[in-house]
């Protein structure tokens, strides 16, 4: 039995004054969303964005700081 479980589908950035500093991929959207937080949480850097992407829609899934 395969599975249609694709490790790298949700791609987490942290970019800093416009140079991507951490990257992660997951497979779990639930995983990724945890991540997310954590990233946001742990960063309160000026000029810093922490973006999840679904890579198998090209969707921006969050963003943070949020876009007004």
């Amino acid at each position: 039995m395969t599975s249609n479980h694709d490790p790298s589908r949700y791609h987490l950035t942290l970019t800093t004054e416009g140079r991507t500093a951490m990257q992660g991929w997951w497979g779990s959207e639930a995983v990724a969303r945890q991540k997310f937080t954590e990233w946001v949480g742990g960063r309160r850097l000026p000029d810093t964005t922490v973006t999840l992407v679904d890579e198998e829609t090209d969707t921006v899934l969050t963003r943070w700081p949020e876009e007004t």
